[in-house]
């Protein structure tokens, strides 16, 4: 019982953390930070769900130029220092603590604070080599925190070749009414090039929207993408 309630407690505090983003991507403001009432730091249940969350919390600042709070940049950093990947780590939680510094990297640099500005080594990306169209379409769904225009990185190079089986794959996750992986490749695909006018992507996104929107995650990646497919500050 005591599991279930403290991961009922996490999938609750990324909600709102995802809302709160959502709500500032769609002109809210900035979004709120991860204090307690107080102003204490942030506790466990937050760090927790800010690595859910990743480099997404900062995602005001990438793509309205909304400068991150010096609360909410303490919070990622005591969450990259709290959760630092094990050797034996998947590549895609390896590639979403990436994500996650390069984040505060961009983040720190809208709001004047001084941090260390060299780009962290990127991890490696063989797994998507090859990869089948359903699997890479999850994978990249999983690291949609890295889907940002002009973003020039390994998983965003491998999806630019594979438009297709992208395209593909938000189809399979939409007809799967699986939301929140069909938002995350939804919102790689108006990055991709060459994205077939069949696929209807805009008209994909607002039934994506309209069926899975409540929930804060897929409404945050459903923004995001109309965000980046419009032309979103970098």
């Amino acid at each position: 019982m005591k599991q279930s309630g403290t991961s009922a407690l996490l999938q609750d505090a990324v909600l709102d953390m995802a809302s709160s983003v959502a709500s500032a991507l769609s002109g809210g403001g900035h979004a709120p930070d991860g204090t307690a009432t107080d102003g204490s730091p942030p506790g466990d249940l937050e760090l927790a769900a800010a690595r859910v969350l990743g480099a997404d919390l900062l995602l005001p600042a990438v793509l309205c130029g909304i400068p991150p709070t010096a609360d909410r940049l303490d919070l990622v950093r005591r969450t990259l220092e709290a959760f630092p990947p094990r050797p034996e780590a998947p590549p895609t939680v390896r590639w979403s603590h990436w994500a996650l510094r390069r984040a505060l990297r961009q983040g720190a640099d809208t709001s004047g604070t001084a941090i260390d500005d060299r780009r962290p080594p990127e991890p490696d990306a063989a797994w998507l080599d090859g990869a089948p169209w359903p699997f890479l379409t999850h994978q990249l769904a999983v690291l949609a925190s890295l889907a940002l225009p002009g973003e020039d990185c390994a998983p965003a190079r491998a999806a630019r070749v594979r438009t297709l089986d992208v395209a593909r794959g938000f189809v399979r996750a939409v007809r799967r009414r699986d939301w929140l992986q069909a938002a995350g490749a939804g919102r790689w695909l108006t990055l991709l090039p060459d994205v077939p006018e069949t696929l209807g992507l805009a008209a994909g996104l607002d039934f994506v929207e309209l069926m899975g929107g409540d929930d804060p995650r897929v409404l945050l990646q459903v923004r995001a993408a109309r965000l980046t497919g419009a032309g979103a500050l970098v």
